[in-house]
């Protein structure tokens, strides 16, 4: 069966590579002496080396803006979106866009910037690192509506990363009430962390559950673990794979994004 998945990357179970960038104007690591012309200047490494290497999207966040906020400041997507302005004729792939943990910045960026997809926490209640997490899918719904905004699809983190669902329902549950009060365009499943392994036995509940919307493997994807977690998932997006040793904080190695491209492609 045919999704939008199809008509945005045109390829059978995509691959969507991270752009990191450093931290901006108004976080902790910001560093005011480089100032944004670094920040720039990493997104384009980081998106020429993941395009080099062969990926069928990007999704660029702001992911080094730790500690993260659930109501972010102005500054945040007004930063991202002069990085994303600046580099958008060097895009030769589909691209989203994530304001970490923002749904309502995220849809706003996506629109100023032409984005096809953003990816968030959209529902539930959680407990997490970053505080007592609520979320409210019918205001974001509606003002993605107000934007006149329909296309851009809302991937939403069914299990986000460090945090846990306030109440007592499995997964199964949380899939299938997500998918029919929710509508999602995708349900991305995670690991911990950024770069931890996401279990395979959780991605088959979601796939089992989730109907017709396709499910993403959100973090820990390798070139040993991808042809197991695509038996589930309909797509998968890497970030920390992609950089040299596979340590989280380093740059995006051509190689290496093309050794695990060249998996997939064989499981294609």
């Amino acid at each position: 069966m045919s999704t939008w998945l199809d008509d945005i990357f045109d390829v059978r179970k995509p691959v969507i590579g991270m752009c990191h960038l450093p931290p901006l104007p108004g976080d902790p690591g910001y560093d005011a002496d480089t100032g944004m012309a670094r920040i720039v200047e990493h997104g384009r490494r980081e998106i020429a080396a993941l395009q080099q290497g062969g990926v069928d999207g990007i999704l660029i966040s702001n992911e080094f803006s730790l500690p993260y906020l659930t109501d972010t400041e102005p500054i945040t997507s007004v930063a991202m979106a002069r990085v994303v302005g600046e580099l958008l004729e060097e895009l030769t792939v589909p691209f989203g866009v994530n304001v970490l943990w923002d749904g309502t910045a995220s849809i706003d960026l996506a629109v100023a910037t032409g984005a096809a997809f953003v990816r968030e926490v959209f529902t539930g209640v959680y407990a997490s690192d970053f505080g007592m997490w609520n979320t409210d899918v019918g205001a974001t719904a509606r003002h993605r509506a107000r934007l006149s905004a329909p296309d851009v699809k809302l991937l939403y983190n069914i299990v986000p990363e460090a945090a846990q669902y306030v109440a007592d329902r499995d997964l199964a549950q949380m899939t299938r009430s997500t998918v029919f009060n929710g509508a999602p365009d995708g349900l991305c499943v995670s690991g911990l962390t950024a770069g931890a392994a996401t279990d395979t036995s959780t991605l088959k509940i979601v796939k089992e559950n989730a109907g017709h919307v396709p499910v993403f493997v959100n973090t820990g994807v390798r070139p040993g673990t991808v042809t197991e977690s695509m038996q589930f998932a309909d797509a998968a997006i890497v970030g920390t794979s992609f950089k040299k040793d596979g340590i989280f904080e380093n740059d995006v190695e051509v190689a290496r994004v093309v050794e695990l491209m060249d998996v997939v492609r064989e499981l294609r």
